[in-house]
């Protein structure tokens, strides 16, 4: 550790990290405040001291080697694990799934792991890069990737569970893995959503019964066509051995996709909570109950578009100060600061979100260590998921969530595990030419 090496950081990460950490403070402390200009909650406050400790852990950890970790990773990862496993248990008895709670404090355990898959799974990919087959190495990555992400899945937190998957797809495809593999994982999930939303649609929206639709929440129904599908994988199976044509690889692998999806959602059915289904729902058409589960939505975006393109300036907002929009300081915070900056304020935080991107894919190019270069990917998912669907969520082109606009909504948590990365990706600069 050498403390001249704190110039040596990459202060164009840096910079946009802070004006956005500065930026959600101000915009906590505007969201406080009522239409009468009383100002009801203290979040800012907290919100100060946190990004006040979160830059002090990411200048701490830019001093460390980051190559301190890797021998470390396996460790970092299992202990992360136990608090998230305790929530877990702890959910059965107190219904408090999501949070480890230290006195008046909670800690959201969930978020703390992702960074702790990211540096072993890096070491997984760096390790593998050129002595293992593509298939094994993506199925050993999703096993590392799995275990924590089903954990958040049965708490339930569907939002933060996804974080993880946009994690392993950005990891894995950096490393090389066979386009394939990743390509299964994307249409397996986009399958699984449309076959989740689709009953959904049939029931809430357009009212009417669509016959085909059975196959997607009859059990008997599935089964059959589960069964079907089984059988046509292993003649095709049997033909690729026995043959080696490609189309028989193809066959099993479209097979495997719908087996995979429906297989999913017909799980997600019964896993989901209401209200996460309400969420999937009101995604389609918030209308279906306005002053319900679409509330947050329609009112968040009547606050972006009322923000023109200049907004109405800081503290003016009228969503928020007439108190409109639950959770404004959290998952809607980009509401906030869009109807008081408008779209010029909005277009300011995307270009600081691709700057942050842009540095982590540089350093990522530019550094001569695996290790290193697969850390900064996967940071690079994991902010630029944090950042597509909470905005999109706000601008409801996204379901609803959970998910927290890294950097910018309250929460603690949040801001220690990002500003963990941010540390993390300063060391990997100082030392990028270093092996």
């Amino acid at each position: 550790m050498k403390f001249n090496d704190i110039l040596k950081i990459d202060y164009l990460l840096l910079l946009p990290v802070l004006v956005l950490l500065m930026l959600g403070i101000l915009f906590i402390y505007s969201s406080g405040i009522t239409s009468a200009g009383i100002q009801v909650s203290k979040e800012y406050v907290r919100q100060i001291i946190w990004t006040s400790a979160g830059l002090v852990i990411a200048l701490v950890l830019a001093l460390v080697n980051y190559r301190r970790f890797y021998n470390m990773s396996i460790y970092i990862y299992l202990a992360s694990l136990l608090p998230l496993i305790y929530t877990l248990l702890f959910s059965r008895i107190a219904y408090t799934a999501r949070w480890l709670r230290i006195g008046s404090f909670g800690v959201q355990a969930s978020e703390f792991v992702k960074i702790s898959v990211i540096i072993l799974l890096a070491r997984y990919l760096a390790d593998t890069d050129r002595n293992k087959s593509a298939f094994s190495r993506f199925m050993i990555s999703c096993f590392i990737v799995f275990i924590p992400m089903l954990i958040v899945l049965i708490q339930p937190d569907l939002g933060t569970a996804l974080v993880y998957l946009a994690i392993l797809m950005t990891m894995t495809f950096m490393a090389g893995v066979a386009i394939r593999y990743v390509s299964f994982m994307i249409l397996s999930i986009g399958f699984t959503g449309l076959f989740l939303v689709l009953p959904l649609w049939q029931t809430y929206i357009y009212r009417k019964a669509v016959p085909v639709l059975a196959l997607l929440t009859n059990p008997k129904i599935i089964f059959i066509v589960l069964l079907f599908l089984l059988i046509i994988s292993a003649i095709a199976l049997f033909g690729y051995v026995k043959f080696k044509r490609k189309y028989f690889y193809w066959i099993i692998y479209a097979s495997a996709i719908i087996i995979f999806s429906l297989s999913a959602s017909y799980a997600g059915r019964i896993i989901l909570k209401n209200y996460q289904i309400m969420r999937l729902i009101v995604f389609i058409d918030p209308n279906v109950d306005p002053r319900g589960a679409g509330w947050n939505i329609i009112q968040s975006v009547t606050a972006i578009g009322a923000g023109g393109l200049t907004g109405r300036g800081y503290l003016q907002g009228t969503q928020s100060h007439y108190r409109f929009l639950p959770e404004q300081s959290t998952d809607f915070i980009f509401s906030i600061f869009s109807e008081e900056s408008g779209f010029i304020g909005g277009l300011f935080v995307f270009l600081l979100f691709l700057l942050i991107n842009i540095r982590l894919l540089t350093t990522m190019k530019t550094t001569t260590d695996p290790f290193a270069k697969y850390i900064c990917a996967g940071l690079a998912g994991m902010f630029s998921f944090h950042f597509m669907i909470n905005v999109g969520m706000t601008m409801g082109i996204m379901p609803i969530t959970g998910i927290p606009l890294i950097f910018m909504s309250y929460g603690g948590s949040a801001v220690f595990s990002g500003m963990t990365g941010i540390g993390l990706a300063l060391s990997i600069f100082i030392r990028r030419y270093n092996r």
